[in-house]
């Protein structure tokens, strides 16, 4: 079964368009890993002050999720998007969240 890799993102108000332009221009080098599945930056909700968005990426194991965290191409894909490029965009680190699938339903 699949593992879902979640990050909670609070990006703060009037910042939604810099957030995505930030996501819509990396380099992403999950295509190149073994197990990667899919990737989705989703919009969410304001609450609280902020506008929730989540990065879900679908691998096919949680080893598979890990060897990406340790991989040339994870340290690559993120050099530009560190806290410096995110200061006054986003509220806070972003929230980790992993999940494996227990069930799964499509067409």
């Amino acid at each position: 079964m699949a593992y879902i890799a979640m990050n909670r993102f609070r990006v703060l108000p009037g910042q939604e368009e810099t957030f995505e332009t930030i996501w819509r221009e990396r380099e992403s080098k999950l295509s190149e890993m073994p197990g990667f599945v899919e990737f989705r930056m989703l919009k969410g909700p304001e609450k609280d002050g902020h506008r929730l968005y989540i990065s879900h990426a679908t691998w096919a194991s949680e080893e598979d999720f890990r060897g990406w965290l340790t991989s040339s191409q994870f340290r690559g894909s993120h050099k530009n998007a560190g806290r410096n490029r995110m200061e006054g965009v986003i509220d806070g680190p972003p929230d980790f969240e992993g999940f494996e699938t227990v069930l799964h339903q499509g067409a």
